[in-house]
């Protein structure tokens, strides 16, 4: 019997809601995309979003930017960071939340995480203390949320305000609190392959005004933060303006009109999730030498990527597995390969963050695979690759079972 193969795109997105795409074109058609280009009783595109996803979070200030990792930058900007001060984080991330550390002047400090893929807290607690560390941005890695109200009491032991990194967990919770809203700032991305797209772009939310203050000054409002809705007061302003320099970050209304329908599907996109993440994690239990990754119950995940650990596989082994399964069409990225591939790379690939080590997290990051599931993909997509998935795991221990027999024994 012929294997089966997967034909759906790993990166293929849903069309961009028509809504949104009727708002576009009348952005276009009036040509007035710069954020603060308006006419008399205009609310721009941008502003409208800012107030509307205050809102959604239940933050009292929003500010929409550029990318997320501008986002990340200028909360770090706003919380002070100095030339050469430590910022704690994950260990397990993306290059953008290091990048952004380094770009703003500070210096990464990588904290292991574990088997949940989530800080390792005694270890933070170690590198706080050891490197006088008053920062912490928090990846919420591939939308794993860690013990949030356990956190926020050791970081405030600690001394250490938190940023967190929701570029995977935009329309998640903890114990019903939005991403985003445990943190002095909650940073996100709008990037194609997050939850709400606009191609690039970002959001940041604070109830801090003095921070909130500061980002936008940062963003480049220039003297027109009064068409901020989602912002403090004009005397909070008035303190700050002078002293807060230009790093001119700011989303266009374009963007902006692509991603305002888009907040009220966020629900519905995590619900979707849910069940395309349930069939593959159905799918894949059980499976000899693979374990699944436990989803905490106080956790409302949004589920666009999926990850399973191989723990203990050889590295030609798990190289064997890969190939299998793109044989197949089916898209894996590994935390373990040595060199970074496309979107995919670890902290040891990132020299400009000094030589470190986390010898927890990397005998995680060695079996740690890694897919996509955009909603594109249907339930039963999810069933057959894990279908997929399965055969080629057993085919691979059943090929290392059948060598080891046929291979004697050197005496």
């Amino acid at each position: 019997m012929k294997p089966e193969v997967f034909t759906g795109s790993f990166t293929q997105q849903e069309p961009i809601p028509e809504e949104a795409i009727a708002a576009a074109v009348a952005v276009m058609r009036h040509g007035r995309l710069h954020r603060y280009n308006t006419v008399a009783g205009e609310t721009a595109e941008a502003a409208a979003l800012e107030a509307e996803f205050a809102a959604f979070t239940g933050a009292r200030f929003c500010l929409a930017v550029a990318s997320g990792g501008y986002a990340l930058g200028c909360a770090l900007r706003a919380c002070g960071l100095a030339a050469g001060d430590p910022v704690l984080t994950n260990a397990f991330t993306l290059a953008p939340v290091p990048g952004a550390i380094a770009a703003a002047g500070g210096r990464p400090v990588f904290v292991e995480i574990g088997p949940d893929l989530t800080l390792d807290f005694d270890d933070l607690a170690g590198k706080a203390r050891a490197t006088g560390a008053r920062l912490l941005m928090l990846s919420h890695m591939r939308g794993h949320v860690c013990d949030m109200e356990a956190l926020m009491d050791l970081c405030g032991d600690l001394g250490l305000q938190v940023i967190e990194d929701c570029a995977h967990t935009m329309g998640a919770a903890w114990n019903g609190v939005p991403s985003g809203r445990h943190g002095a700032i909650g940073c996100y991305s709008t990037q194609t392959y997050k939850h709400m797209n606009s191609g690039e772009g970002g959001l940041v939310v604070t109830d801090d005004e003095d921070l909130a203050a500061r980002m936008i000054l940062l963003s480049g409002s220039y003297m027109l933060y009064a068409r901020h809705p989602a912002a403090p007061g004009e005397e909070v302003f008035r303190r700050l303006r002078l002293d807060i320099p230009n790093v001119s970050g700011r989303m266009d209304n374009l963007r902006a009109a692509v991603l305002r329908p888009q907040i009220a599907m966020l629900a519905d996109r995590r619900a979707r999730w849910a069940a395309l993440y349930r069939r593959l994690e159905a799918g894949l239990a059980g499976i000899p030498g693979l374990r699944l990754i436990a989803r905490p119950e106080s956790e409302a995940y949004m589920g666009s990527s999926f990850q399973f650990l191989l723990p203990d596989w050889e590295p030609a082994r798990i190289r064997a597995f890969l190939a299998g399964a793109v044989g197949r069409g089916v898209e894996l990225k590994w935390f373990g390969a040595d060199e970074p591939q496309a979107f995919t790379s670890r902290y040891p690939h990132w020299r400009y963050a000094g030589v470190q080590s986390c010898p927890a997290t990397d005998r995680i990051l060695a079996g740690l695979i890694d897919l996509r599931l955009p909603l594109t993909f249907s339930p039963e997509d999810a069933a057959q690759i894990a279908r997929i998935l399965r055969d080629e795991a057993l085919r691979i221990g059943q090929a290392e079972a059948v060598a080891a027999v046929e291979t004697p024994l050197i005496q």
